[in-house]
């Protein structure tokens, strides 16, 4: 029996998957598996498309620009992670990479970038972070890939808040005040949540007096001390994990 140890390359595909299924390939990911990767005929891949589970397929067709694999067995089931959306204040280039990839990680189930009023970037390559986001996939044995939005103000994300999803607003003025606020009992019934990390220079006095004039926020500190942007979204991810998360 193939075993998901025996394929050293794990693909996400755009394609159906099931027993026998052929999966065509894409010029880059034929690249990849056969010019980068230097797999041959009847090499093992660990395949994935975020729907119906992870399979091992072997390669039935190999050139440069495509080639075909054909899916044999089933490892196990789409892994669907909590409710949860991360958003974040946009910063530098490498930073958002680390955050997109570490919400991959950590079990987001979506991703939103935002503008806020002090956010010093205005534009981002969604293309490239949801490519980023497959890749973490790939890279840590996720078989789900959230969505990566498209950049939008945070005001108008406000505007249109659904009323059951609750917030972790992370504050960093709660550094002055004691340095932590706690999540509500994890004993809560479950439902949808988000976290919401400010840019560098935090959230302005406006935006903090809306966050938490919303009956779905809930204040939260991370500690004595002010954390950069992207180490917040891994203590924030940490946090609700192990309180609400699939991580209990």
């Amino acid at each position: 029996m193939v075993r998901l140890m025996s394929a050293k390359v794990r693909l996400f595909v755009e394609h159906p998957l099931g027993e026998a299924q052929p999966v065509p390939l894409s010029r880059d990911q034929a690249n990849y598996l056969f010019a980068v990767m230097r797999l041959g005929d009847d090499a093992r891949i660990a395949l994935f498309n975020g729907k119906d589970g992870e399979w091992i397929a072997r390669v039935g067709q190999a050139n440069k620009r495509g080639g075909i694999l054909i899916c044999e067995e089933f490892v196990r089931p789409v892994l669907t992670p909590p409710d949860l959306w991360l958003i974040f204040a946009l910063i530098k280039k490498a930073r958002t990479d680390f955050i997109v990839e570490k919400a991959v990680e950590m079990g987001a189930r979506r991703i939103l970038p935002v503008q806020t009023a002090f956010t010093n970037s205005e534009r981002i390559r969604q293309d490239r972070l949801q490519a980023h986001a497959v890749e973490a996939a790939e890279q840590c044995g996720g078989t789900f890939v959230p969505e990566v939005a498209d950049l939008q103000k945070l005001d108008r994300l406000l505007a249109d808040w659904p009323a059951d999803r609750r917030l972790m607003f992370c504050d960093e003025g709660q550094v002055g005040e004691g340095g932590t606020a706690p999540l509500p009992s994890a004993d809560q019934p479950p439902g949808p949540w988000a976290i919401l990390i400010g840019p560098e220079g935090g959230f302005s006095e406006t935006e903090r007096a809306r966050l938490r004039a919303m009956p779905q926020a809930q204040i939260v500190g991370l500690g004595p001390r002010i954390l950069r942007a992207d180490t917040a979204a891994v203590a924030a991810l940490t946090l609700w994990q192990i309180t609400y998360g699939d991580w209990r």
